[in-house]
């Protein structure tokens, strides 16, 4: 999974990662946001779900203490993280500022 985690985030385009876990009441809420975001966004964006359950080292190589947590990445790198869920348009301005 890392290596190709890393060929995602390496890329021109912004790429919105959801480190998330099932049983977040909060990730739930994010989930259709996100979806809305990409709705309104599309090629612009790529969102990533990675599920820290699963996927344990990877939500620690980025420091995932809290879930929900977005991390935005532009060519394979860090621009922005925040824990907690985040409205439609707040999601969409920081993802326009950082591209």
């Amino acid at each position: 999974m890392k290596s190709s985690f890393h060929n995602i985030i390496d890329s021109d385009t912004p790429v919105l990662v959801d480190f998330f876990a099932d049983w977040c009441g909060p990730c739930k809420m994010l989930a259709p946001i996100l979806k809305q975001v990409k709705e309104e966004m599309g090629d612009s964006i790529k969102i990533v779900k990675i599920d820290v359950d699963k996927n344990q080292p990877l939500a620690s190589t980025y420091n995932v203490r809290g879930v929900p947590t977005m991390v935005l990445f532009k060519n394979g790198k860090q621009v922005w993280r925040q824990s907690g869920v985040l409205q439609k348009n707040d999601i969409v301005q920081i993802v326009k500022a950082n591209s």
